[in-house]
């Protein structure tokens, strides 16, 4: 129950903070977003103290431990895997060209016996 009040809480700061932005409609632009952006800061900081919350902010610790994990390739590996992509894209290009245009030959000129231009 604590976190349902909570979150209506958090609802109510960021609304508040977007009707600062319309009440302050007479005051220069850069007072009127910060307003706004109070309002989501606040209801930022009273979101962050639910349980759900809570295990947002434990997934995200989790998944940055787990990307300090990986084995990122290095510099030659990487250009060596976007040359093999560019050769693959480039064969399989000219293959559905080929492909295309001999479809295109049987059915035009043989099965219908059409001119193609």
């Amino acid at each position: 129950m604590a976190d349902k009040i909570k979150f209506g809480l958090a609802l109510l700061l960021l609304a508040a903070g977007v009707a600062g932005y319309y009440l302050l409609s007479e005051q220069v632009l850069v007072l009127r977003v910060l307003a706004v952006l109070a309002g989501l800061v606040a209801a930022t900081g009273v979101a962050w103290r639910t349980e759900a919350g809570l295990r947002v902010v434990t997934l995200g610790r989790e998944a940055y431990e787990e990307t300090r994990k990986v084995v990122w390739p290095t510099r030659k590996e990487a250009l060596q895997m976007t040359g093999l992509v560019f050769v693959f894209v480039v064969v399989m290009a000219v293959f559905l060209f080929l492909s295309d245009k001999s479809l295109e030959h049987v059915l035009y000129k043989w099965i219908l016996g059409w001119e193609t231009p």
